[in-house]
């Protein structure tokens, strides 16, 4: 539970005690009361309930339909008991019946478990109630509907301002979470940076100095390099489950040959989505491997257009020969036709590829996502 709606709790059981005591008041008055022993009874009954409830409410478990149900019931019960204590011509002529305002309490109850439109409804029954028992059967301009307005006003925005403070409250903390895990990431990477990226840039630099295997080693310690320093520099807020940053997916594939070019703010789509785009960029660095070389230079560039999201892989390669790719499809090699292709048109996208001849390959992924959330 969270602390805002704790708070509403706390404050609908102060109301219930407040207006328990503001009835009795009344009805010790006598004012407009034939049969105040008969409302002492009621009084009596209004106590218990309230003590039962506020101790009921108070479990969070316990905050479910059948105790809010049984709160209204009871509260038209008490209501309905006013035609025992009071004459018909008060109950006509607009006297505050005897439960007063205490007869609120389900409606700011309703109203802070389940919103606006369920303060609403428990304001309705009421106010139908009050009237009813009253002997109102149609509305006037002498008709007492004053408490019945009060009532709907306070079902709507009681209702209206708990659904906003809650979601008030999961932004703070949603705010709060990132702010830590940005504090977090800032600190593994003045450990890594001043340690791991260290030694790796050093293991390159004597494996190009030494030679021969050395030289290899040196190479993939540099393109390990590159990818850490790529993580932990990359601005990557937490995501729900089943959903996925398509930034770090992408930013893996950093290297010394291949440079990423991903937008400031998250690419949160559906885990799935993200997974097969992903791979689908890997067959093209890969086919950018078979054919250009392994030292050959290749550019990643995601973008965020409305809806979609367009991922572009070009090398400074040889391009690709109008006919190669059908023959390849043709001779069963379907790295393209399947592993690119296949993959982007079952997600509902397209792939176009420009291969002008010695000006290098362009391949574009074309996804729509409707879900995708741009977060800052």
């Amino acid at each position: 539970m969270t602390g805002i709606e704790l708070a509403f709790w706390r404050a609908i059981a102060v109301f219930r005690l407040v207006a328990l005591a503001y009835a009795a008041l009344l009805l010790a008055r006598a004012g407009g009361y034939a049969h105040p022993a008969a409302g002492w009874v009621v009084i009596g009954l209004m106590a218990a309930w309230t003590a039962a409830s506020v101790a009921l409410y108070a479990g969070q478990r316990r905050r479910d339909w059948p105790l809010l149900a049984a709160d209204l019931a009871v509260t038209v019960a008490l209501l309905w008991s006013t035609r025992f204590v009071q004459t018909p011509a008060d109950m006509h002529g607009g006297t505050m019946p005897v439960t007063a305002v205490w007869v609120a309490g389900p409606v700011l109850a309703w109203a802070v478990r389940w919103g606006r439109r369920a303060g609403l409804l428990a304001a309705v029954v009421l106010s139908v109630a009050d009237l009813w028992q009253r002997g109102v059967r149609e509305l006037g301009p002498s008709a007492p509907v004053n408490g019945s307005v009060l009532l709907l006003i306070a079902g709507v925005v009681i209702g209206h301002v708990a659904a906003h403070a809650r979601a008030a409250e999961a932004t703070l903390e949603r705010a709060a979470q990132l702010e830590a895990a940005t504090r977090e990431r800032e600190r593994l990477a003045r450990g890594i940076h001043d340690s791991v990226l260290q030694v790796l840039a050093l293991v390159q630099k004597r494996g190009q100095e030494i030679g021969g295997d050395a030289a290899e080693l040196g190479r993939l310690a540099g393109e390990q390099e590159a990818k850490l320093r790529e993580l932990v520099q990359l601005d990557a807020a937490p995501v729900a489950a089943g959903r996925a940053d398509l930034r770090v997916s992408l930013r893996a594939f950093g290297s010394p040959t291949v440079t990423i070019a991903v937008p400031g703010t998250a690419l949160t789509m559906d885990a799935h989505r993200a997974a097969e785009i992903a791979a689908a960029v890997a067959e093209a660095l890969h086919n950018v491997r078979k054919h250009c070389g392994p030292d050959a230079a290749a550019w990643i560039l995601a973008e965020h257009e409305g809806d979609r999201v367009v991922v572009t892989v070009r090398d400074d390669g040889p391009g690709i020969p109008d006919d190669r790719l059908r023959a390849a499809e043709a001779d069963g090699r379907l790295g393209v036709a399947s592993s690119i292709r296949g993959r982007i048109a079952d997600l509902g996208g397209t792939v176009t590829i420009d291969s002008p001849p010695g000006r290098g390959t362009e391949v574009e992924l074309t996804v729509p996502l409707p879900d995708i959330q741009n977060d800052p």
